[in-house]
Parts: C-alpha cells; sequence; structure tokens
C-alpha cells in the first residue's frame, strides 16, 4: 500500500525512546484517493510516536463493502529501506511487483515484500472482493540491511490455543510458535482473537516494546509491570513500553481480535517521506527523482548509483497494472530535517 497523501508527513526522523507506561494512539482518518476512495485509518506514525521496535507504519482499514466505498486500486510505485506487511481479515489484494511476483493477499497469509534498495509494486482487490478489511504495516529495515536486494515472500502460520485466545504468530516468535517470515531485526506480529470475556496471558520479551491493535471489540491490557488493567477499544492502537515480562489480555463483552506487533527499539535515525525509509535528505531527493524519472520519464536520468531501483527485472513499471504508475508528490520547500 502506498502512502497517498499529496502532502505526507514531511518529516519523521526520529529514535524514539521506548516508555514502561501504557499509552493509547487515536487513528486519523487518510482517504487513498479518487472520488469513491477507500479510507483507511493511520496509527503510525503519529505525534509523539514514530516506531514500535522497527514497525514504523500501520494502516488499518474497513471492514468497508466495496459497492459503498470503492475498491483498492493501487498504482505502482515505489519503496525503499523497509519491508510491507500485508495482513487481511476479509477481502483478496492482488499484488504485483517489480521483481517479477504476482500473488493474492489472502485472510490469514501474510505477505511479506522487502523493498531494500528499491522495490516498485501495484495493489488491487480482487473482482470478486465485496468487502475489504485488513492492516498494511511497514518495518524500517536496519542500516546493514537497507540497501539489500528486493524480495518477495508469502506464508501461512498455524492458529495455536493460548488460555481463552487464538494465536496466529506471522512475524518472529511468540508463545513457542515460530513464523517463516525472513526479519532483520528482533521482530514480533501476531494476531489475537478472544471470545467475549475470555482472557489470555502471553509470555513477552522484556527487550521489546509492543503495540496493540485493536480491530473489534474492547479489550483490557495489562502487562507483568503494572497491576492496572488500560482499556483499548475499536481501531485504537496501544503502546507498551520496554521491560514487560507477560501481557494480559481480557475481551469485554464482545468478541475480540487485535493485531499484537513488537521488536527491540531499532536505535537508529531514520527519515520517512512519501513511501521512502532513509536517512538523510539528499537520499530521499535522490529516490524520488530516480522513481520520476524511471516510471514517468520525467526530470531527465536518475541519479547516478540508483539507476533501474524501481524497474530492474520488468521493462517498464505498470506489471500488469491498467494504468500508468503514480507519479511522487512535490518534496517540500524546506530540508527535510530532524524534528521529536
Amino acid at each position: 500500500m502506498s502512502n497517498l497523501e499529496r502532502h505526507p508527513t514531511e518529516v519523521v526522523e526520529c529514535s524514539t525512546e521506548p516508555t514502561h507506561l501504557i499509552s493509547i494512539m487515536q487513528p486519523r482518518e487518510v482517504p487513498l484517493g479518487g472520488p469513491r476512495a477507500l479510507t483507511v485509518r493511520r496509527t503510525l506514525p503519529s505525534k509523539g510516536r514514530t516506531m514500535i521496535g522497527a514497525w514504523c507504519f500501520l494502516d488499518h482499514y474497513g471492514p468497508d463493502p466495496v459497492a459503498a466505498t470503492g475498491s483498492m486500486r493501487v498504482p505502482p510505485h515505489p519503496h525503499t529501506g523497509l519491508q510491507t506487511v500485508s495482513w487481511l481479515f476479509e477481502g483478496e489484494i492482488e499484488h504485483r511487483d517489480s521483481v517479477g511476483s504476482h500473488a493474492i493477499v489472502r485472510p490469514g497469509e501474510l505477505n511479506l515484500m522487502t523493498a531494500g534498495r528499491g522495490i516498485s509494486h501495484s495493489e488491487v482487490s480482487t473482482p470478486g472482493t465485496t468487502v475489504l478489511h485488513g492492516a498494511q504495516l511497514w518495518v524500517a529495515l536496519p542500516e546493514t540491511e537497507r540497501h539489500r536486494m528486493p524480495s518477495f515472500e508469502s506464508h501461512v502460520s498455524k492458529k495455536v490455543r493460548v488460555g481463552d485466545a487464538a494465536l496466529q504468530v506471522f512475524v518472529g516468535e511468540l508463545a513457542g510458535e515460530r513464523a517463516d517470515a525472513s526479519t532483520f531485526s528482533a521482530l514480533v506480529a501476531a494476531q489475537v482473537d478472544l471470545s467475549p470475556g475470555g482472557s489470555a496471558q502471553l509470555p513477552v520479551q522484556p527487550g521489546f516494546e509492543y503495540g496493540v491493535l485493536v480491530d473489534s471489540g474492547e479489550v483490557g491490557i495489562r502487562s507483568s509491570l503494572d497491576e492496572n488493567e488500560t482499556q483499548v477499544v475499536r481501531h485504537e492502537l496501544a503502546h507498551v513500553g520496554t521491560g514487560c515480562t507477560t501481557l494480559t489480555f481480557t475481551a469485554g463483552p464482545d468478541p475480540v481480535r487485535l493485531l499484537l506487533i513488537g521488536g527491540e527499539p531499532l536505535g537508529e535515525k531514520l527519515l520517512m517521506w512519501w513511501n521512502f525509509v532513509g536517512r538523510t535528505h539528499e537520499e530521499i531527493v535522490a529516490y524520488r527523482a530516480a522513481w520520476q524519472a524511471e516510471a514517468l520519464g520525467v526530470g531527465g536520468p536518475p541519479p547516478a548509483g540508483t539507476e533501474d531501483f524501481f524497474t530492474a527485472t520488468l521493462p517498464g513499471t505498470t506489471h500488469g497494472f491498467e494504468g500508468g504508475p503514480l507519479p511522487a508528490p512535490e518534496l517540500p520547500t524546506v530540508r527535510l530535517k530532524p524534528r521529536g
């Protein structure tokens, strides 16, 4: 999924320090463009918190009836320095990318794209999809891995019972379950489902910070560091700082579905603009120029060293998509600089 805001956050250059308290982040609505645009709820990055471990972006959408709100149709667009994690609850999305991948994203199946030095892809909901419901997350690659060659993979992990919960770990390791997904920093992601009034205690890593996105219902969260329970409602993202060894989830009167993400604090400053993750203003400028030159044929040749970043293995950038690639927004008139 692309960040389709015409004026994306100018700067997200940070090394957010984790805290031990449980805090709540409210989503902001972002339309994906067009007169009947799918609208997503974005909780990362947000004011006061731009990362949870290496997780740097979280869009949550649906359940949206396609006939009323419009389908997903995201033209070819670029990424650098990150991994995209696609996770669906309902519907199907067709994925095509510049390394030749062609896959259908289905509920409960992880689709993981590693952009590395550069990749481009398109995302379109399938004709048979009547309801779209899911999440798209990004993981910032560490300095040692962010220039690696791009790749794509898909995995299905099993569901297990932990207390009253159904647990499906799709990134990293949790409660004795290990996912097959390729990761380049210490990470975890899982779906947790609870029946009304159900409870589950999960062992967690004290060196990790965690995020809890509530997709449905209301859940109480208690960490091993705090006897008090924090209530989190639908669409909110809770942040849990480092240091705890268990997290206990208790459902309210309705069924609960949540995504649990976490990881060791990245410990690196990064700069996010549009769909690029870099480290400096100059890198972002070069990535944008390379995309505009390769995909749209504007602005002259791509900067030295960025040739074929986004079109390396296929002629052109449409990858079977009916329509042109997505142009990059204009850069801000001021230099991208650290904040926060």
